[in-house]
């Protein structure tokens, strides 16, 4: 690995839940001793135009990382995260004032711990799902839900059905469809060492009940955005014919995206967003398509920029 290389795993470390969560990893070593879903109907293909344009975010009242954006289904709500390098990584919210501007409202009550908690998703039922490290060691599982409400979640609860009970595989990064029938995240695979995975590798599972099953057809299904490297911080469309997500080649992260023409079809190849450059990761999409959020790294610290498209 060279110079450039070493220093972007070392601003990757910082940038990333997963490898927040490999830290976690490294403190509960001790403790850890050393379906198929109904198809929607067949629609066109996609065929977005060029998102361009990069422009700076403006959450009002509050100056510190904004990581990790999730824009709620209704476009109204933006949650995101403080720093992934946090001892004590937490949740807040803001409201929409324009499509570059909200206002910050604080932290998402109801959600935080003293562990690392972040990531979050909602579904058009204003379910709300999130990642927390709280209970890893006693129950290797990540992935928590509840229910939003003007800044609160109630009935905070782990979802059943995600983890594969297996020490040193963790779950993160994980988007609730709107619909909230599939739940996408990553498996990582890390070592007792602690550092960036090992590998990662995102997976959906189908609702069942009160909790979701993994899709057999999973690995087909998102073939093409499991590429070599680290692939990790999806966002899905609200139609699920297109999907974004955050790929690490060794160099530098990028965000990426693919399309299909139906939600029982694989999606097709992944490309890189051009005009989004730098150190970026995790975007989200606004309501109409047309917005794309992410967090970028600027001179250390972590605002979240937007890019646009007819």
């Amino acid at each position: 690995m060279g110079a450039d290389s070493k220093c972007a795993a070392g601003n990757l470390a910082r940038g990333v839940m997963s490898f927040a969560l490999a830290c976690f990893l490294m403190a509960a070593s001790a403790a850890m001793g050393g379906g198929d879903g109904a198809s929607a109907p067949a629609a066109k293909a996609p065929k977005p135009g060029i998102f361009t344009n990069p422009m700076l975010v403006t959450i009002l009242g509050y100056d510190s990382d904004s990581m990790e954006p999730f824009l709620s289904r209704d476009g109204s709500i933006l949650c995101f995260n403080n720093s992934n390098s946090s001892p004590d990584t937490n949740l807040f919210w803001a409201e929409r004032i324009d499509d570059l501007t909200f206002q910050f409202e604080g932290e998402i009550a109801g959600v935080n711990s003293t562990a690392l908690d972040g990531v979050a998703s909602m579904d058009n039922a204003n379910n709300f799902y999130f990642v927390s490290t709280r209970s890893y060691p006693i129950t290797l599982s990540t992935i928590y839900r509840g229910v939003f409400s003007a800044g609160t979640v109630t009935g905070v609860a782990l979802v059943p059905g995600v983890s594969r009970n297996q020490a040193g595989i963790v779950n993160f990064d994980a988007d609730i469809s709107a619909d909230g029938n599939t739940l996408y995240f990553v498996d990582g695979v890390f070592g007792m060492g602690g550092g960036v995975p090992q590998s990662t590798k995102v997976v959906l599972a189908r609702r069942s009940g009160n909790g979701f099953v993994r899709d057999r057809k999973s690995a087909k299904l998102l073939h093409s955005l499991n590429k070599p490297g680290l692939n990790y911080a999806i966002a899905t469309s609200a139609s699920e014919l297109e999907i974004f997500f955050t790929h690490f080649d060794g160099t530098s992260p990028a965000i990426y995206t693919a399309s299909r023409r139906s939600t029982s079809k694989p999606f097709g190849k992944a490309s890189k967003i051009q005009a989004i450059t730098g150190f970026v990761e995790a975007a989200t999409i606004s309501p109409d398509g047309k917005s794309l959020y992410y967090h970028k790294n600027d001179n250390g610290l972590f605002p979240i920029y937007r890019v646009t498209r007819p």
